[in-house]
């Protein structure tokens, strides 16, 4: 089983040396007195430990044995009991929640950094933490004052979890057709009756109770609402009661993740009670959809980091072949390090995970001001920003994730099909991140149908005005390089606003081209993202970091930001090709 050794020194420059971390904890109340730098460094360090020593193990093993679902129970593989109860005792569900709740209160962009590890890790058993920090966020921003007070002290603490139950076999992206019903009872609670499908964590022996956000309907309305449904009930004095009309239907035998359970799940009168406003679920389960795709987007920037070192490691030890021009030792085989396209790969892989976490860590900023800034102005442009990247975030990392799996595996050439090196894990593992949590095409839609030209092109102008702006102020960085990424900007800005004049007039074209808008966007984004690294670097103690940083950003601005224009230009080239052909002939 290959090794995870968590990537600390880089993440550790970025949250000290890129986006100033401690500044930005500092000038938020709610940070100021319970994170600084070395409270960061030593959480980080700790789950380095725990994704290494306890997650990490369980991965392989975990893949091979599945969940079971036994009579009423499901059963997750063995070991995932264990290191569970360990995982939560540490405080790591609720890293990021309401301290006053139970929580640990840090923030978010320490969080991305945790999620990473986990997810490098282990994808299977981290969904599981996951699931339940998201349904607490959304219980958190809608509940009431008493469900919060019941509820989330005990889902921070790990010893319940959350799970997100929306869709139903008729009713997936559209969720306008479910029919899964909740009808009013006297008490002010709801009986919940109808069935989902494809629940992630829908249920598990990891913890005593499960706690569903269920999207339903009430009487005589198309309007959907969102419920709190625990699998058991819940007393008054937190004990737990009787069974709540909450099963499990089946569990679904998928392509990866095997050792996550996904089912589905039956509520038969199932008693419920009202998440926020009635025929206003979406607006408070978006809540809860946002941090999941966020956190699937670090989903497949966790695969791209474990591929790259599996793929790296064994590009130095495997012999094969001699190098161009003869090798520099003289011997008769070299490692295939030494030849060209494995570098390629290798360094495609490693560039575009480096800059995907850039972007993971400046969202989660993004998310903390938010959520804490004191200052109105600056906490109403971080939520527009963070509006604007939560659908690139999902999309172009978890896009690339896969990328990045599928390259490795092909550094591995035949052994990567293999199960006994562990890389084809990785490919089917993170195949779904780019197909749960709205596809990733929804994703491009919403984004350019929304963020873009939903509020014609005033967030991207401000977020690429802001981004252009600070490149004026990288002085370490060589001058193309910056006129480069200045120029897409530009062109980004021209395109979009290609795409808003005839967005009434041609109504498909945003659904047609809005895959590559996202491409270019984020191709252009890591770009920035190199400068922002690259100055930065130029004063950092170690001269070995410097120079990889150096030689990253020459093959990114050589070999990969070019691909931002040809995105761009099939977003010009419109939609004819594609919605003028006749459904005949498909």
């Amino acid at each position: 089983m290959n090794p995870y050794n968590a990537p600390l020194a880089e993440m550790r420059f970025l949250l000290e040396n890129v986006f100033d971390a401690p500044k930005t904890w500092s000038e938020l109340p709610a940070m100021a007195e319970s994170v600084d730098i070395d409270t960061a460094a030593a959480i980080l360090d700790e789950a380095d430990k725990i994704s290494r020593e306890l997650i990490h193990p369980i991965n392989r093993s975990g893949d091979e044995q599945g969940v079971r679902h036994q009579a009423d129970k499901v059963i997750t593989p063995d070991g995932y009991k264990a290191v569970y109860d360990q995982y939560a005792e540490g405080g790591w569900v609720g890293l990021c929640g309401d301290p006053e709740l139970g929580g640990m209160g840090m923030p978010k962009m320490l969080g991305v950094l945790v999620d990473e590890m986990a997810y490098s890790a282990c994808n299977a058993f981290t969904l599981y933490g996951s699931l339940t920090a998201g349904a607490a966020l959304a219980i958190h921003a809608h509940g009431t004052e008493a469900i919060k007070q019941q509820y989330l002290p005990m889902m921070y603490s790990g010893e319940w979890a959350g799970a997100m139950d929306m869709t139903e076999p008729q009713a997936g992206s559209d969720l306008r057709n479910i029919r899964t019903k909740a009808v009013p009872n006297e008490s002010g609670s709801y009986n919940i009756t109808g069935s989902k499908i494809f629940i992630t964590g829908g249920d598990h022996d990891l913890t005593e109770n499960v706690i569903h956000l269920v999207l339903a309907k009430l009487p005589n309305t198309n309007g959907i609402s969102l419920f709190l449904v625990p699998k058991i009930k819940v007393n008054d004095d937190n004990s737990l009661g009787e069974n709540n009309g909450v099963t499990v239907g089946s569990i679904e035998h998928k392509m990866g993740l095997k050792g996550s359970a996904t089912c589905v799940m039956n509520f038969d009168d199932a008693e419920g009670y009202l998440i926020g406003k009635p025929n206003r679920g979406l607006v408070c389960m978006f809540t809860m959809m946002n941090y999941e795709r966020l956190a699937i987007g670090i989903q497949g920037l966790g695969t791209s980091q474990a591929a790259y070192q599996m793929a790296a490691d064994y590009a130095k030890e495997r012999v094969q072949g001699v190098a161009a021009g003869g090798s520099p030792t003289d011997a008769t085989s070299d490692p295939i390090l030494v030849h060209g396209d494995v570098r390629r790969m290798l360094l495609t892989v490693r560039t575009l995970t480096e800059a995907g976490r850039a972007l993971s860590v400046y969202t989660g900023q993004q998310l903390d001001l938010a959520k804490y800034s004191d200052n109105a102005e600056q906490k109403a442009k971080a939520s527009r920003y963070v509006g604007l990247l939560t659908p690139v975030s999902k999309a172009f990392l978890s896009d690339r994730g896969l990328d990045a799996a599928i390259m490795a595996q092909q550094v591995f050439g035949g052994h990567g099909y293999i199960r006994e090196t562990g890389i084809e894990q990785l490919v089917r593992d993170t195949r779904i991140a780019q197909i749960y949590e709205g596809t990733n095409g929804i994703q491009a839609i919403d984004f350019l149908g929304r963020k873009v030209t939903g509020d014609n092109l005033s967030a991207l102008t401000e977020f690429l005005a802001e981004q252009t702006t600070n490149i004026t102020q990288f002085d370490n960085v060589s001058a193309d390089d910056k006129a480069a990424v200045l120029q897409l900007f530009e062109k980004l800005i021209n395109v979009a606003n290609g795409v808003n004049e005839v967005k009434l007039t041609q109504p498909a074209l945003i659904n047609a081209c809005a895959v590559d808008f996202l491409d270019a966007f984020g191709y252009s984004l890591y770009g920035y993202f190199w400068l922002a690294m690259t100055n930065a670097a130029h004063d950092h103690e170690d001269d070995n970091f410097k120079q990889q940083k150096k030689h990253l950003s020459r093959f990114y601005f050589d070999k990969l930001l070019a691909k931002a224009d040809y995105h761009l230009s099939q977003v010009a080239a419109g939609d004819a090709s594609i919605m003028d052909i006749d459904e005949s002939l498909f």
